[in-house]
């Protein structure tokens, strides 16, 4: 049995690694550290039955130093970050402190729990990072390796470059057992309404006839989530690559007009698509049950009924009627998106 502390668990990633986790291993228990802000959930994790969450900052290091100590957690998944590059480009305060100053309070806590205090006990710290640390791609360039030189174009993915680096730092300087793993753009259950295809399949279940979108010219490597969160498993299993960093992706790129396309056809729709700049900084939805319509805040989480009635809360994702319009068609990852869901590849150094 072990004891796995899974920082950021309540998100999207994080939770979908919980349940698979939770399914592979049903003997373990999880501690989730989660500050709950807008991409945390309690109901991500609530059907879990090992896993306990813990509202807290992976920057109160004495938090981190005593959930190690106590429950005797041999085991870090860290996936808590400020994500989003239009948000570290309006706020980039927020990244410096969670993705840096927070990963580096989760090391020392490591550190000081598993090396300076002398358990001896076998230990893995493994941090989740992106793809985006490595820069952007031209039409014509290779893709991206372990071996491609950093090259962060933004607040948030040079928080994150930053991040990979004290990781590294902690193996190399302290003997800290790391490895670190980093992703293309995930798609899949559980996740925020306001990533791309959750929102295209928002708009067009909806009813929608004119489906927003920005740019449809952008090229990605969507990977179904399950493949990335297996792809973690077979990592954190396996005794060799400490100190080592895994690129996580499907090796298919798509645009962001093909992919629309494509779940246009899945679904039927004849809808219309209409590429314009879309402001995410307060992104609205209206959504259709049978007892009127709600207007949801993402980010903020508020959602005013046609009623008049408003729920100040999270409520968008989690709640059965968008959970039933968006879970039902991403869920598809395992058959009804052949182009998307393919395997994870892991490509070592």
């Amino acid at each position: 049995m072990a004891n796995l502390l899974v920082t950021g668990g309540a998100g999207f990633i994080g939770g979908n690694f919980v349940h698979y986790w939770g399914k592979s291993y049903p003997d373990d228990t999880v501690t989730v550290l989660d500050c709950l802000t807008y991409a945390g959930n309690r109901s991500t994790i609530a059907d879990v039955p090992q896993a306990e969450l813990v509202v807290g900052d992976i920057r109160d290091t004495d938090l981190v130093e005593r959930l190690l100590r106590e429950r005797d957690i041999s085991t870090i998944v860290h996936f808590a970050a400020e994500s989003h590059v239009d948000r570290s480009i309006t706020g980039p305060d927020a990244f410096i402190d969670t993705n840096i100053l927070g990963t580096n309070s989760l090391l020392k806590a490591a550190r000081s729990i598993w090396l300076d205090q002398g358990s001896g006990r076998e230990h893995r710290f493994h941090h989740i990072s992106t793809d985006e640390v490595y820069g952007s791609l031209g039409p014509n360039d290779p893709a991206f390796s372990e071996t491609t030189q950093y090259a962060p174009n933004s607040p948030y993915s040079a928080s994150k470059a930053a991040s990979d680096h004290l990781v590294r730092a902690y193996h190399h300087t302290y003997g800290l057992n790391v490895t670190t793993t980093n992703c293309s753009n995930n798609y899949g259950p559980r996740q925020s309404l306001r990533a791309v295809i959750p929102d295209l399949i928002t708009q067009i279940a909806t009813g929608n006839k004119k489906i927003k979108l920005g740019s449809m010219h952008p090229t990605r490597d969507f990977t179904f989530v399950e493949d990335t969160v297996s792809a973690y498993i077979s990592i954190l299993e396996s005794n060799l690559g400490v100190g080592e960093v895994f690129n996580i992706g499907s090796n298919f790129e798509i645009s962001i007009g093909d992919t629309a396309n494509l779940i246009l056809s899945l679904m039927n729709s004849s809808a219309e698509l209409i590429s314009e700049d879309i402001d995410r900084s307060n992104y609205l939805y209206e959504l259709i049950d049978n007892s009127g319509s709600w207007i949801i805040d993402e980010f903020s989480g508020s959602a005013k009924h046609s009623s008049g009635f408003e729920l100040p809360g999270r409520i968008p994702y989690q709640s059965e009627m968008t959970a039933s319009l968006v879970d039902e068609v991403l869920e598809y990852g395992t058959c009804g998106l052949p182009s998307l869901q393919t395997s994870s590849a892991l490509h070592k150094v």
